[in-house]
């Protein structure tokens, strides 16, 4: 059974994390792309938290893609954090690096992005 996604943003300043909860399907555009567009202007830092994410199918792989893509114009940076050791394997598979970098912790992602 799918988890819907819930979606949590803080900001504080330039930086927002968006915090994950539950399964990231095609059924969570809103949760992954809606809250990525409502996000205040002047946003130069973002964190995705997927500690709360046990799946994550092809197409949330693809929102979460876009969303990362979207940030690269701006340009904003992206950080992940929190990703299961499956999942950490298949975001370098698919290259996800030129958009991200991956981190154990939130407190790894923070301080790489001071």
């Amino acid at each position: 059974m799918v988890t819907p996604t819930k979606t949590k943003v803080e900001q504080n300043g330039d930086l927002v994390v968006m915090r994950f909860e539950g399964d990231i399907t095609s059924a969570s555009e809103e949760a992954v792309l809606g809250h990525y567009k409502s996000l205040a202007a002047g946003t130069t830092k973002i964190l995705l938290d997927f500690t709360k994410v046990p799946y994550l199918n092809s197409s949330g792989i693809a929102l979460v893609i876009q969303l990362m893509m979207a940030a690269s114009k701006v340009p904003q940076k992206v950080l992940c954090f929190g990703l299961t050791p499956h999942f950490v394997k298949v975001f370098t598979m698919l290259g996800l690096a030129r958009y991200t970098t991956l981190h154990a912790d939130e407190a790894a992602a923070r301080a790489a992005v001071q």
